[in-house]
């Protein structure tokens, strides 16, 4: 499946979930998304990202190892399927498909921001720092992707 296609199926499943736990699951899911399409592009997308798509498969792999470590503590928010980002198949637009997930990461920031503030359960509030963070540097690598585009768009014209 392509990446815009799975970057609206997360915000929408974002928008839709009410639960704390739905909101850190989403979280998850795109932490495996920004780490899939890292490995994709690194893999096969312009030759010019390859080196910085491989930072953004890293990252989003150290956003998925939160909910590992908390699932390791005992903690109810270990994924327990496989992620959405199983199905990603092709990045076909790859400056939309960043910029989809730079909103969705930034979405994902927000949302568990709003989960940390409303919670009295200190784990979950430790995780979701720790999932911001991760969230963060993320799209700090998405960041750094869409420039790289950008500035070979603009040398190459």
């Amino acid at each position: 499946m392509d990446a815009v296609r799975l970057i609206a199926a997360g915000r929408r499943a974002l928008a839709h979930s009410g639960a704390a736990m739905d909101i850190v699951w989403e979280a998850w899911q795109a932490q495996a998304l920004a780490q899939g399409m890292g490995h994709w592009l690194a893999v096969s997308g312009p030759r010019e990202l390859r080196s910085e798509a491989r930072g953004l498969g890293e990252a989003g792999g150290r956003g998925c190892g939160v909910f590992h470590r908390a699932a390791l503590r005992g903690e109810r928010t270990a994924p327990d399927q496989p992620p959405r980002a199983a199905q990603l198949t092709v990045v076909s637009d790859v400056r939309g498909s960043l910029l989809g997930l730079q909103d969705l990461l930034g979405e994902v920031g927000m949302a568990l921001v709003g989960v940390a503030c409303g919670t009295d359960d200190e784990g979950l509030y430790w995780q979701c720092m720790e999932s911001i963070d991760a969230a963060d540097e993320s799209s700090d690598r998405v960041r750094a992707l869409l420039r790289r585009l950008t500035a070979h768009h603009h040398g190459a014209a």
